[in-house]
């Protein structure tokens, strides 16, 4: 069977994102996680994902989950760092690039999603473009 061998672009923009602040210790897909995107009908490229706290954190733990529609699979994980904000301190940011081949695909009715393990609010946004 041929392959495809035109190369595929995405036809549109995406920049969705949630905020997350409730705690969930759970590393099996049970508790509260927050729909960061969810896939179009031709499939979701995600080439950056942005964590952001906005108040000051405790080392612990933000997930991210691929959700299929029916399962939850632990995607990744990031370590949060202690961080007390101020006036010349900003809170905890980790950005994840995710470009050529390491680009999350996502199919049609799949979604990204995230948790944080401590009671403290992240902003989690993903950047990318649908098929």
């Amino acid at each position: 069977m041929p392959a495809n061998t035109s190369p595929l672009f995405t036809l549109t923009p995406r920049a969705d994102c949630v905020a997350i602040a409730t705690a969930n210790t759970a590393r099996d897909g049970s508790g509260t996680i927050g729909t960061v995107l969810t896939a179009a009908g031709n499939g979701t490229r995600i080439s950056k994902i942005t964590i952001q706290a906005t108040v000051t954190t405790t080392a612990g733990m933000v997930r991210l989950w691929i959700y299929t529609g029916a399962v939850y699979f632990l995607y990744r994980e990031i370590p949060v760092t202690a961080i007390t904000v101020s006036a010349t301190l900003g809170g905890f940011n980790n950005i994840i690039s995710l470009t050529g081949e390491t680009a999350l695909v996502l199919p049609t009715g799949y979604s990204l999603r995230a948790s944080t393990e401590k009671a403290e609010n992240f902003n989690v946004i993903a950047e990318g473009g649908d098929y």
